[in-house]
C-alpha cells in the first residue's frame, strides 16, 4: 500500500526518486512549478524535453498524459512531466486531472521509482479549486495500482497543505 505524506515547501528541494512536474504541453518550461523545476534541474531537463518534442511529442504532450526525463541537477533521478487540465465551470475535466496522477504513477512504476513527489496539479494558474484538486489527487493515488511506496504531496502554501490534510484520515 502506498504511503501518502504531505510537505509544505518547495518541490524542487525534495530528495525522491521522481519529481512530478505540472508541465505545460510544450514541455519547454513555463511559470510556477514548471519554471521552478526547469530552473533548478538545469539544461539537462530542457535538453531531454526538446528531444521528446523532436520525436514522439511534436505537437506537445496531451493533457492527462505523462512522460519522464532526467532530473538534471535536482535531488531526484527523474522528472515526470504531466499536463493538467485548465479548470472549466462548463465542462467536467476531473477525469483528465485524475489521469495526470494515474499516468505519472505508471511512468514511475516503469522507471522503478519508489518515492514520488507531486505538486497540486492544475490548482495554480490553471484555476482548479484547491479543495476539489486535493480530493481528486488523494483519491486517485489511493486507488492506483502502483508499486510506488511513498507519494509525497509537496504543497506550496498553508492553504494547499490544509486542503490536502482534510483528505487524509
Amino acid at each position: 500500500m502506498t504511503r501518502i505524506t504531505l510537505v509544505q515547501g518547495d518541490i524542487t528541494r525534495q530528495s525522491v526518486d521522481a519529481i512530478v512536474n505540472a508541465a505545460n504541453s510544450s514541455l519547454l518550461g513555463g511559470g510556477g512549478v514548471d519554471g521552478a523545476i526547469h530552473r533548478r534541474g538545469g539544461p539537462a531537463v530542457l535538453a531531454d524535453c526538446r528531444k521528446l518534442r523532436a520525436s514522439r511529442f511534436g505537437k506537445g504532450l496531451p493533457t492527462g498524459q505523462a512522460v519522464a526525463t532526467t532530473a538534471g541537477d535536482l535531488d531526484a533521478r527523474w522528472v515526470i512531466h504531466t499536463v493538467g487540465p485548465v479548470y472549466s465551470t462548463s465542462e467536467d475535466r476531473s477525469g483528465l486531472l485524475a489521469s495526470c496522477y494515474r499516468e505519472s504513477l505508471k511512468r514511475a512504476d516503469e522507471l522503478g521509482a519508489r518515492t514520488v513527489a507531486f505538486p497540486a496539479v492544475s490548482t495554480g494558474i490553471y484555476g482548479w479549486p484547491m479543495d476539489d484538486g486535493a480530493r481528486i489527487a488523494v483519491t486517485t493515488v489511493r486507488e492506483a495500482d502502483t508499486a510506488v511506496e511513498e507519494v509525497r504531496f509537496v504543497l506550496f502554501d498553508e492553504r494547499a497543505h490544509e486542503a490536502f490534510a482534510r483528505q487524509l484520515p
